[in-house]
């Protein structure tokens, strides 16, 4: 499985609130808004502007959330780009 890049969305074309446990995110590219959960938010926020694959993006969790990098979410956070990048909330770098 070949561990593709992805680049965020620029935080300027979402808008980004917080429902409780939902997080709605709108787009002002496509004028979609998705509901999302976490960990969606904290991937976007772990993204930044650089691009990066699901190793980059496991290794910044895990600073940012004081975790140990698994090598177990690798594949899940490959499949979360995916989805992202299915939404337009990320694409292919």
């Amino acid at each position: 499985m070949v561990d593709r890049a992805y680049r965020a969305a620029p935080s300027e074309a979402l808008r980004v609130e917080p429902l409780g446990e939902l997080t709605a995110i709108f787009d002002r590219r496509s004028m979609q808004t998705h509901l999302v959960v976490s960990p969606i938010p904290e991937i976007l926020d772990a993204m930044g502007a650089d691009a990066c694959n699901a190793a980059d993006l496991a290794g910044r969790l895990a600073a940012a959330f004081d975790l140990d990098a698994a090598e177990g979410a690798r594949p899940i956070l490959a499949e979360r780009l995916a989805e992202l990048a299915g939404m337009g909330l990320v694409e292919r770098a």
